[in-house]
């Protein structure tokens, strides 16, 4: 049975970038000298970290500072209260992709083509999913297909649907070991690769200028009301880099050794903290050659900050582009 608003479509949204705004992308990541094909546009190599696509619907064409609030104030969905995005968390991301960015969008047409796939009442607040296709205009060509769900927080009990549970994940988290060492159920063993980064108190506010404007991840205000207790770390900043440590350590930083990225955001991040992602190699591999990789990234001597961690990619020893 269909939820509320299943299948509704969002106007299409015009976006563009310029070289510019790929190469402050890779900067706020963590990207290194090491990997100096994302981080200069005259290197041979020049290239698009493969996650970009992820932030274009929050900043569209504009290259100026935007009003987070209105900006993200979407048209209505039908049979659904109207929620509040100020008080919106994201919930889980995952991202496919399908055909390498230009480094530049100028002289092209792109565009976000978005749709409801479900909403669900959970009681405590309201979790929206939707599906993100960014799109050559002219072309019709889909380079990414992204969906996700945000969670608007204390905007639950309307009497919609509950939603199915989520599965239980055979490489789910069944404790956390010594020296932090989260070990896995299906095969309980150590990593076989560990990415860690170090954030500042700084981290956000740079990544923000990618497009991302929440006030939640640059003033205390936002976060005390919501009860994190001040400004906290953009979810998709972990996200992001997180992606980046895979590429880095089991791609040879190759932006085509990776096919798909997805996690659940599990806890909230503050400035300062060390993010620990800790990598599997399953030894799936689908007709493609293309192998599973599972992964959690915690906070050091704290929580689970992404969990349910999947990726598909094309395992080389690392190497650098330079």
């Amino acid at each position: 049975m269909s939820t509320p608003g299943a299948g509704f479509e969002y106007p299409s949204k015009p976006v563009s970038w310029l070289k510019r705004d790929v190469l402050l992308f890779a900067n706020s990541i963590g990207c290194t000298a090491e990997e100096l094909h994302f981080l200069y546009e005259l290197h041979p190599d020049f290239s698009v970290f493969p996650t970009y696509a992820i932030i274009l619907p929050f900043r569209g064409t504009s290259q100026e500072v935007l009003d987070f609030y209105s900006y993200s104030r979407q048209n209505p969905i039908p049979g659904v209260p109207t929620l509040d995005s100020k008080r919106v968390v994201d919930g889980e991301r995952k991202i496919e992709f399908l055909k390498p960015l230009p480094v530049s969008s100028e002289g092209r047409q792109f565009e976000i083509r978005a749709k409801v796939l479900g909403v669900y009442d959970k009681g405590k607040g309201t979790v929206v999913e939707t599906e993100n296709l960014l799109v050559e205009k002219g072309t019709g060509e889909v380079y990414t297909r992204a969906t996700g769900s945000g969670f608007f927080v204390g905007q639950g009990g309307w009497g919609g649907p509950k939603g199915k549970r989520a599965k239980k994940d055979e490489w789910s988290i069944t404790r956390i070991g010594e020296n932090n060492t989260v070990m896995l159920q299906a095969r309980n063993k150590k990593p076989d690769a560990v990415y860690t980064l170090q954030t500042n108190n700084e981290s956000a506010l740079l990544y923000r200028l990618n497009g991302d404007y929440n006030p939640l991840h640059a003033t205390p205000e936002p976060g005390q009301k919501m009860g994190f207790g001040g400004a906290i770390m953009h979810g998709l900043f972990s996200w992001n880099t997180t992606c980046h440590g895979l590429l880095k350590e089991l791609g040879g930083s190759d932006p085509t050794n990776i096919k798909e990225f997805q996690a659940r955001f599990a806890s909230p991040v503050k400035p300062g903290d060390k993010l620990v992602t800790q990598i599997w190699r399953t030894g799936e591999r689908d007709g493609q050659d293309w192998e599973e990789i599972r992964f959690v990234t915690s906070v050091e001597g704290g929580k689970v900050c992404l969990s349910n961690g999947r990726a598909k990619m094309k395992v080389v020893a690392a190497k650098s582009k330079l």
